[in-house]
């Protein structure tokens, strides 16, 4: 990439973007197809099935950094990519939210609740991992980034137990929410493919060749972006939690766009912190292909990521909790808030990167 001019890498880079939106809308619909079809459901199947297919440019950016040894834009893009795809929900918000009132509003339910603070515990064993010392590595794999995993995974269990009924008033679902159950969009996709004659085979295969498109076109937009914004002066860390961050979240906000469309907002914001818990697994992931521990080499600004992610994920946690009704510019206040801080904090990580 090196070789290659500024303008060559700029279309590489937009059009690998733009390939990870079209290859995300065509997963996010065939991995619900697929759920449907083979029974999946909203069981962990299902949730693993789809916190894979969108964050597949993680993955791939992951995998390629730790076989090269380069994990600094990997471990930023994993942490800023959290606080980034949380400002999805201001998009959602304001973009794709009918009829106008917030998105926390229609969707408040107790199992949101559960899983934002599945991501803020997770973040809060990414902090204390940091802090380990690198030395503290056996068989490829670390107390940290294991622990984050067998954590992750007895969440989705209390998640699919939560999501068989709570002990509440309405089974943890807030009055005046969305009218129909989370999830029916899922069911009006499988309808919508059957109607067309999308069989199974078919919608697998669609699946796969979407999934390959992504993972080849999550290498090259971060190969190809950190050259070319690094020769503007932009560091590695700034790079992978700003631009390419952005990037890899298109899957997210196209899936959300789908999900707000539909009416079927709790789900919108539960794939959301969904993809956020999943994405500190990576660090597993990354660690047993580098052979190294990622987290105790986590720099600074990396740690300054994680706190903000949380941050912005308790801000959504409250607005489920007090649902606000009012509206500014077509935001809710939680939303507005989101976006004030996260714009405050990459101000503040500039500084720190420097």
């Amino acid at each position: 990439m090196s070789s290659l001019n500024s303008w060559l890498l700029l279309v590489i880079f937009l059009g690998c973007a733009a390939a990870i939106w079209i290859a995300g809308i065509t997963l996010s619909d065939t991995t619900d197809v697929l759920s449907q079809r083979l029974r999946l459901g909203s069981a962990l199947g299902g949730v693993i099935l789809l916190a894979i297919a969108t964050n597949l440019p993680e993955i791939a950016i992951t995998a390629g950094a730790a076989l090269a040894h380069q994990l600094d834009v990997a471990v930023g893009n994993i942490l800023g990519g959290i606080a980034l795809q949380t400002v999805v929900l201001v998009v959602l918000d304001a973009a794709g939210v009918r009829p106008r009132k917030p998105l926390t509003y229609l969707a408040a339910s107790l199992t949101l609740l559960l899983e934002g603070a599945l991501v803020v515990a997770l973040l809060l064993v990414v902090v204390m991992s940091t802090q380990l010392p690198a030395s503290l590595i056996a068989v490829r794999l670390t107390p940290g980034a294991a622990l984050i995993a067998v954590l992750w995974g007895l969440g989705l269990l209390l998640l699919r137990r939560a999501g068989n009924g709570l002990p509440w008033h309405e089974g943890g679902s807030a009055p005046d929410s969305q009218d129909r159950p989370k999830g029916h969009s899922k069911t009006t996709k499988e309808q919508q493919a059957t109607q067309r004659g999308v069989g199974t085979g078919r919608a697998a295969l669609v699946f796969g060749v979407a999934a390959a498109v992504t993972l080849v076109a999550g290498v090259f937009i971060e190969r190809s972006g950190e050259e070319l914004f690094g020769r503007f002066g932009m560091s590695g860390v700034l790079f992978g939690a700003t631009v390419l961050a952005a990037a890899t979240a298109l899957p997210e906000l196209s899936t959300g766009l789908t999900s707000t469309r539909l009416g079927d907002y709790q789900l919108a914001i539960s794939d959301i912190f969904g993809g956020n818990a999943f994405l500190p697994v990576l660090f597993l992931f990354a660690t047993v292909l580098s052979g190294q521990a990622v987290l105790p080499r986590a720099h600074h600004s990396d740690i300054y990521l994680t706190a903000l992610g949380g941050l912005l994920t308790i801000v959504y946690m409250i607005g489920l909790v007090f649902r606000p009704q009012r509206q500014y510019a077509r935001m809710g206040v939680d939303s507005i808030a989101v976006l004030l801080l996260y714009s405050i904090g990459i101000t503040g990580l500039a500084f720190i990167a420097a």
